[in-house]
C-alpha cells in the first residue's frame, strides 16, 4: 500500500499482523521485504505493539530480519474469512511423506499431536499417583514373546547374535513383578512385521503395565478410571465423536463373555462353539475364512472379528477368552478351555488386552511347548520357548494383573482420527518412487 506493507507473522502461538513502513525500516530494508520475501520464510522482527483503525493488534515494525529463506513455497492460497490463509495441500499421502509441510500449514494437524503428548503426560500422571513405576526394557531381545506377532529380526555384529525387536515388554515387566516390583509399567516402542492398515503400523506405541496382588477385576476398574480420567484432562470431557458417531465414555462399562457375544450376532449356537469341527463348519456356511485356523481358539477370533468387534462401538470389555489363543493368561476356574482375560473395545477396534497373568511355571511351560509346536509348523506368529522366562516362574511370580494399551488407537479415538497414521508423525510408507 505505497509506502507501507502489511504482513502476518506466525509462530506456535498464533498470528499477528505486522506494519511495514518505508520510513521507519528505511528504504534498503523495505524494498527486501517488498521483493524477496514469501510465504514461509522464517524472520525475526523488533517493534511496537499498537492497534490498527480497524481495530487489529498489530506490531509497527522498527527492525525486520531475515532468519531463514523459504526456497520451496508452502502451499497457500488465498485468505480465509477468519483471516489466515487456507492451504492447498489435498494429496493425503503427499502430507504423510511431508509432514513437515503438513504441520507447517494445519493447525489442525499440530494440534493433534500435542493431545497426544498431553494424552500420554495424563497416562504417566495417573499411574504415577497410584504408585506405579515407570522403567524401560530392552527392546532388542534374543527371544521375542509376549504377543502372537511376527517379528523384525536384525543381528549383532560383534557377538555375531541374531536379534529381534521386541513385539512386547511383557514378559521383562513380569520379570520385575518377580523380582519384587509390585507395580511397573513402560511405554514405548513395539514392533510387529505386519501388513499396514488403518488401524495399524509396525512401529507403534504401547502402555503396558503390571500389578501384583491384582486379578482381572482390578484391572479393569483401573482401565475404566484411567481412560476417563484422560479424557477428562485431555477434553475437559468423557463425550467424544469418533467417526460420526457420539461415545460416552462415562459411567460403568459392560463386559460380555466372548462365545456369549458371538452367539447374539452371529447366529451361531453357543454349542457349536464347544467344538472345533462344528465351530469350523458354522464359519464357513457364513462365509469366514477358517483355513489356516488349526484349533477351536483361531475359528472362534475369526467369528468373533466378523460378526461382534465392528458393533463394539460404546466402551465394553469382552471377556473369557479362548484357552488356545490366551498362553499367557490364567485359566478359569469353571472352565479350564477359556481364559482369565479381556479386550476392550471403543469404535469398534481394539483398545486395551489384559489377563489375570498365569503363574504356574508348568503350566506355562506346556502352553509354550505347544506355541513351539504350532511355530515349528508354519505359524510364524506362535510364542517361541523362554525357559528363562519360565525360570522366572518358578521363582514366584506373585497373583498378578496386566493390561496392554494402543496409545496410537486410544489418540485416534480422543481426536477423532480416521486413520492410525493420522496420529503417528512418521508412518512407515513404502518409498516414493519420485525423486
Amino acid at each position: 500500500m505505497g509506502k507501507a506493507l502489511f504482513l502476518d507473522l506466525e509462530d506456535a502461538t498464533g498470528v499477528i499482523q505486522l506494519y511495514v513502513k518505508k520510513d521507519i525500516v528505511g528504504q534498503d530494508t523495505f524494498q527486501t521485504i517488498r521483493e524477496l520475501v514469501d510465504v514461509g520464510d522464517i524472520a525475526g522482527i523488533r517493534g511496537h505493539v499498537f492497534r490498527t483503525h480497524a481495530g487489529e493488534v498489530s506490531v509497527r515494525v522498527v527492525d525486520f530480519s531475515l532468519l531463514s529463506k523459504a526456497l520451496r513455497a508452502l502451499p497457500f492460497g488465498k485468505r480465509t474469512k477468519e483471516g489466515r490463509f487456507w492451504y492447498d495441500l489435498s494429496d493425503q499421502e503427499l502430507r504423510y511423506r511431508r509432514r513437515y509441510v503438513d504441520l507447517a500449514v494445519h493447525p489442525d494437524v499440530r494440534e493433534v499431536f500435542i493431545k497426544r503428548s498431553h494424552i500420554v503426560r495424563e497416562i504417566r500422571a495417573f499411574l504415577d499417583s497410584r504408585g506405579f513405576l515407570e522403567v524401560e526394557t530392552p527392546m532388542m531381545q534374543t527371544i521375542h514373546g509376549g504377543a502372537a506377532a511376527r517379528p523384525f529380526q536384525t543381528h549383532h555384529n560383534a557377538l555375531d547374535l541374531d536379534l529381534f525387536l521386541r513385539v512386547s515388554p511383557e514378559l521383562y515387566l513380569k520379570r520385575l513383578i518377580v523380582g519384587g516390583f509390585e507395580k511397573v509399567y513402560e511405554i514405548n516402542r513395539n514392533f510387529r512385521n505386519e501388513g499396514i492398515s488403518t488401524r495399524h503400523n509396525p512401529e507403534f506405541t504401547m502402555l503396558e503395565l503390571y500389578e501384583a496382588y491384582s486379578n482381572l477385576e482390578d484391572v479393569m476398574a483401573l482401565t475404566q478410571a484411567m481412560f476417563q480420567h484422560v479424557a477428562s484432562r485431555v477434553l475437559g470431557k468423557l463425550q467424544v465423536e469418533y467417526g460420526g458417531v457420539q461415545i460416552d465414555l462415562s459411567g460403568d462399562w459392560p463386559r460380555i463373555p466372548m462365545l456369549q457375544a458371538i452367539a447374539a450376532n452371529s447366529g451361531v449356537t453357543h454349542a457349536d462353539l464347544h467344538y472345533y469341527d462344528s465351530a469350523r463348519a458354522a464359519a464357513e456356511a457364513r462365509g469366514v475364512d477358517v483355513s489356516r485356523d488349526t484349533n477351536l481358539g483361531g475359528v472362534i477370533d475369526k467369528l468373533f472379528e466378523r460378526f461382534v468387534e465392528p458393533t463394539l462401538v460404546q466402551p465394553t470389555f469382552i471377556t473369557d477368552f479362548p484357552l488356545d489363543i490366551s498362553p499367557l493368561a490364567k485359566k478359569k476356574a469353571d472352565d479350564p478351555s477359556l481364559t482369565r482375560r479381556f479386550e476392550l473395545f471403543i469404535g469398534g477396534q481394539e483398545l486395551g488386552n489384559a489377563f489375570s497373568e498365569l503363574n504356574d511355571p508348568i503350566d506355562q511351560q506346556e502352553r509354550f511347548e505347544r506355541q513351539s509346536a504350532r511355530k515349528a509348523g508354519g505359524d510364524a506368529e506362535a510364542h517361541p520357548m523362554d525357559s528363562d522366562y519360565v525360570m522366572a516362574l518358578e521363582y514366584g511370580l506373585p497373583p498378578t494383573g496386566g493390561l496392554g494399551v494402543g496409545i496410537d488407537r486410544l489418540t485416534m479415538v480422543l481426536t477423532n482420527s480416521a486413520t492410525i497414521k493420522d496420529v503417528i508423525l512418521f508412518p512407515l510408507l513404502k518409498p516414493d518412487a519420485q525423486p
